[in-house]
């Protein structure tokens, strides 16, 4: 028996924490006294490393407000979620839910996370959902270079024993598809996400609902409930 693996990416792709997101972003900026990056940029660099994600918005800033920027979004993240509840702040999208429970109840399929959140960031919102024990694998950005580095792909693969041909990376962002490209798996997009389908070029398929996310695993890996 091949095992296969089965690896998720998590704000746009399994839960819909855009509006957390944004607060705390515009608390980070509003704490500097900073004009708030718009909606759209916000959502653009979900999937960065904070790091990465704050150069992106303010490139012409000095590398001391960035990392003041940083502490401020991470600070009122916590605040937020904390005041609301992971369940509230960052809800499953429909159907997410019962594609991890199919999926993890296969004895040929592992499951994994490659995540832009920070370890503490993942343990809380996997504590929240109560979806301990579901992914044997566990990728964030303390760990790695950020996305689309393939680094969180790449140490997924070697923790599991999974070759790369019986891998695939579902994630809603450019970011998420070029990584698995860089690391040799398949891609599939999602199309609920915080990037415009016409941003997953490097996709293998892009489905519109986790309805449709059987069917897609099926060509890719040949996976089916």
């Amino acid at each position: 028996m091949r095992l296969k693996l089965v690896i998720f990416d998590v704000d746009g792709t399994l839960v819909d924490s855009q509006g957390l997101i944004i607060e705390a972003m515009n608390l980070a900026f509003e704490g500097e006294r900073l004009a708030p990056p718009s909606r759209a940029d916000t959502l653009s660099i979900v999937g960065l490393s904070l790091d990465v994600a704050m150069f992106k918005l303010l490139p012409d800033g000095d590398a001391d407000l960035r990392a003041r920027l940083v502490e401020g979004y991470k600070q009122g993240y916590m605040m937020r979620r904390t005041e609301t509840g992971v369940a509230q702040s960052s809800p499953f999208f429909a159907g997410a839910r019962d594609v991890l429970q199919q999926l993890g109840a296969q004895d040929d399929v592992l499951l994994g996370v490659a995540t832009g959140k920070s370890r503490r960031g993942l343990d809380k919102l996997i504590e929240g959902h109560g979806l301990e024990g579901i992914f044997v694998t566990t990728q964030v950005a303390d760990d790695h270079p950020s996305k689309p580095h393939p680094s969180m792909i790449t140490t997924a693969l070697a923790e599991t024993g999974v070759e790369a041909r019986d891998a695939v990376m579902i994630g809603d962002t450019s970011y998420d598809m070029e990584m698995a490209a860089a690391a040799g798996v398949a891609g599939i997009g999602v199309g609920w996400g915080y990037h415009e389908t016409s941003a997953l070029g490097a996709a293998h398929h892009v489905v519109e609902d986790f309805a449709a996310l059987e069917g897609a695993l099926a060509q890719v890996l040949e996976i089916s409930s």
